[in-house]
């Protein structure tokens, strides 16, 4: 789990600095809205993990940049999230935050790809 929220802490980020960057108005709302609502759904996650599993001792802290588009970036992020959820937790509700975690990044690549 603790990659999971790792990696949804630096989409956030990265996700922060393209909003900023960019000079379209579609993506400057559809990043915008994928910042604010990654870290909440991060931070619901987390809190029900631990309730259920205890702290996590590690997240880990991404610093890079992409050096691809901010949509890819998203793909390749949801790609890892999706391999990572088999072992992240077998609760139901957890999964679910998952879910929209996932939902979430799909919902935000459509809006990068098709609306600007």
């Amino acid at each position: 789990m603790e990659e999971i929220i790792g990696l949804l802490f630096h989409a956030r980020t990265v996700a922060h600095i393209e909003h900023l960057k960019t000079k379209s108005y579609a993506q400057h709302k559809a990043l915008g809205h994928f910042y604010d609502e990654v870290i909440e759904l991060a931070d619901d996650l987390a809190e029900a993990f631990q309730g259920d599993e205890g702290i996590m001792a590690d997240i880990p802290l991404f610093a890079s940049m992409p050096t691809d588009t901010i949509d890819n970036f998203l793909v390749k992020q949801v790609n890892m999230i999706e391999k990572l959820r088999v072992s992240a937790s077998s609760r139901k509700a957890i999964q679910n935050i998952i879910d929209e975690v996932i939902a979430l990044y799909l919902s935000t690549i459509y809006k990068l790809r098709n609306l600007s």
